[in-house]
Parts: structure tokens; sequence; C-alpha cells
């Protein structure tokens, strides 16, 4: 052993043990959570129950958009928590129109769907807010609780691999076979469509380069690259100079990208059509409505990975240490899965605040929790949420910034189990 792998080995020993811990820590949450206070595993369930459906009505052919918008992660004076308890309990018929969606395909061509909606029972007492004392989280977490996944043990296996990256900026997350789970303003402005989306690509993680398993000059280098590259960037740098008889240098593919430094690279799939609600955009409610801050992407080919499931989104009580959990791609650590957990501070039927160190990038992952299966001993993860970023609210008429997630409701489950499935067969209860 050489005086400069020495080190080298002591500390990939040590980042071994930090992720070891990392993945321990992520599966005995709900206990220690159970430990440290009174709830009981009967409280921390997924607890299944009838939805209401949503049908297609009409479908009608729109001009095709420009495609002339910014992407903008950062709303403005957008209507938060507060806002929301001013106002009225939305109608049936303002229901149907916000639920309504666009469909934008990939060549350009668009449609709107106008929706009904059966077995609903509107709730008279409408936005109830449960606040928590930020003050107390802030005392557990520190200033920056992000984790980047760099071990393919765990970018490639689940949850981690459920994590996507959309050719706009933002990330998303699998939620079927061919469908993608993300944030409306990563596509849309409320006005028009960004920049980019008419050619819309998802990339899938991937840890393997093109022709791995296949016996060629300087495949054992590429190796050592990765497994040095885990010990020290600076050294991987040094490798990755070419030199005389390097081997065939990889061709640059617009579909995949990434390097085998340890960061994950991606296999880019065309999107064949998205679907948005028209409660994203502005004229329906007067001002973007961060309640409608999703959308579903349907990939050109499926892929053959692990998916998340929806889950409808339980109140902050019934959340082992009210804690949520999500993975994107942060723009500050380029290249890197970044994971993150944090507790919820305020909620509203359709918003949860909480403060999830989180940079712009990540914004469109899907929040997830884990429950107990009904009747099983299993613990399940779930999506409750999509994360809308950080956003500038009106709070008593001055502006404050907040993180925020979309919470899926039972109505929000039924839209995206629609457009996943195309019937309602399938949504009957979530």
């Amino acid at each position: 052993m050489t005086p400069t792998t020495a080190p080298l080995r002591e500390k990939q020993k040590k980042i071994d043990k930090m992720e070891h811990m990392l993945l321990l820590f992520l599966f005995f949450i709900p206990i220690l959570s159970l430990a440290n206070g009174t709830e009981t595993e009967e409280d921390f369930t997924w607890h299944l129950k009838k939805i209401p459906q949503i049908v297609s009505e009409r479908t009608f052919s729109l001009d095709s958009p420009k495609f002339e918008a910014k992407p903008k992660l950062e709303l403005n004076s957008v209507c938060g928590i507060e806002c929301q308890r001013k106002l009225p309990v939305p109608s049936l018929s303002d229901l149907k129109d916000l639920l309504s969606y666009e469909t934008i395909f990939e060549n350009g061509t668009r449609t709107l769907t106008e929706v009904n909606v059966l077995g609903l029972v509107l709730d008279p007492a409408g936005n109830t807010t449960t606040r928590r004392s930020s003050r107390k989280k802030r005392q557990i977490y520190g200033t920056d609780s992000r984790f980047s996944i760099y071990d393919k043990r765990f970018m490639t296996n689940f949850p981690f691999n459920t994590a996507v990256k959309i050719s706009t900026g933002c990330s998303g997350i699998l939620i079927s076979p061919k469908h993608v789970l993300t944030a409306a303003h990563c596509l849309h402005n409320g006005k028009d469509y960004v920049k980019g989306s008419k050619r819309l690509r998802v990339g899938l993680m991937k840890t393997k380069s093109r022709g791995d398993g296949r016996k060629r000059k300087g495949t054992r280098r590429s190796r050592r690259e990765v497994s040095v590259a885990q010990e020290d960037p600076n050294a991987a740098t040094e490798l990755r100079r070419p030199s005389k008889g390097g081997g065939r240098k990889q061709r640059r593919s617009g579909r995949k990208q990434g390097s085998s430094d340890g960061m994950p690279s991606f296999q880019w799939t065309r999107v064949k059509s998205t679907h948005i609600p028209k409660g994203w955009f502005k004229g329906v409610s007067g001002d973007i409505a961060l309640d409608y801050d999703y959308a579903v992407l349907e990939l050109k080919r499926p892929h053959k990975r692990k998916y998340m499931e929806l889950g409808i989104s339980p109140t902050i009580k019934m959340m082992p240490g009210s804690m949520i959990h999500f993975s994107g791609f942060d723009n500050d650590r380029s290249g890197q899965l970044v994971y993150r957990f944090c507790s919820i501070s305020d909620e509203s039927n359709d918003l949860f605040y909480q403060y999830c160190d989180a940079e712009p990038g990540s914004t469109g992952s899907g929040v997830y929790l884990r429950l107990k299966e009904p009747n099983k001993k299993k613990w399940k993860r779930k999506i409750i949420a999509v994360y809308s970023g950080h956003q500038w609210v009106d709070v008593n008429g001055e502006q404050q910034d907040y993180n925020v997630a979309v919470r899926i409701t039972p109505l929000k489950y039924a839209q995206i189990c629609f457009w996943i499935h195309g019937n309602d067969e399938n949504c009957t209860r979530g």
C-alpha cells in the first residue's frame, strides 16, 4: 500500500460508515418517533378511504402555445396559507373548473378537457390550518440537513432511484411505469409554457456508462476512476487527464449525461404528453394558485424500475415526528442527488409549510412519508405532496418567504390517478 492510498482508504471507510448510518436512520425514523412520543403504531397507518371520481366530459382543441415563457422557480405574491384562510369554500362548479386540465403533446398540439366530479362531499368548515413551532424544528436540524447521495447502492435502489431530473431545470418522481409527477411552474408560468418544454425530457439516474460490461481498452482505468473519485475528487481529476493509449473516447449523447466520478449519469427519455390542471393558469382564480402547482408527464417509453405509489396526505398529527422526506437535484450541488428530511411547521387543506433546506433545482420533487400498511407489520413509503419550492407569499399584505409543498388531497389523488390510468375504475380508493 502506497503512502497516498492509505489516507484515501481511511477516508472511504469514514464515508461508508456515514452512509450506513444514514440508511439506518431512514429505516428507523418511525420507530424513534414512536419511542419518544405518546402516539401508538395504530396512529401511523395508511388509512384507505373512498375518494371522489374525476370523469372526463368534453375535450377541445386549443391553439398551439408559444413556448416563450422564462422558467421562474420562485413565485411572488401567491396566495398562501394565511391568504387561503380568508377564501370561501370552493363550490362544486368551481372545483370542476379548477380540475379541468390542459394536455400538451410532443408535437406542440394542445387540448383542454372539462371534467365532472362525482361522489364529493364538500367540507363546510373551509380551509383549516395547524401551526407548529419552527423554533423547535430549527434546534433539531440546524442550518443544513441535506445529504448528497454518492453510493450507487443508494442511488440505484428504492426510494432514491424514483427521483428524476426534468430538462427545464427541476426534479420529479416516478409514479408509474410511464408517468412522472412534478411541479406545474417547472413547465408553465401561468400564462405560457416555458422555453424548452416543447421538447421536454426526463432524466432517469443510472450509474453504468455506455459499454459497461464489455471488455475494451480503458475499462480497468474507468473503474479505478470511480473508486478514487469517491475518496478524493482531486485525485479523480488527475486520473481523467488524457494519456497515450488511454482507450477509445466516449461519444457524447444528448440522452446520456454524467461522469464516472461517483455522480449519477442520466438516461434521457422524451415526454409524450403533459397534463396541467386549469387551476394553475391565471384567469381562473385571478392569480397563480399554489394549490394547483403540480403536473404529470407521460413518458414516450416505459422504464423498468420501481416507482413510488401515491398516497393521500394525512394531517401533521398522523405523521411520525411530523416528518417528511424528499430527494432532488439542487442547483448548488451540480450533478448530485440530494436527500433531506424535516418537520412540517404549518399546514392547510392544500399546502405544507416547512423549512427543509433546499435550493432551486429540487422543485417538483415528490415529498414522501413512511406509514404502516393496514393489517400488516410493514412500513410503506408513499408520495403525499409535491415540493413547490421557496416561494414568496402574501401574509397580511406583506411578502414573506417559505418552503411550500402542495398536498395530495383526495381530489388531487383522483385527478392524478385518472391521468395515469385513463379511467376511474382504478382510482376508487386511496
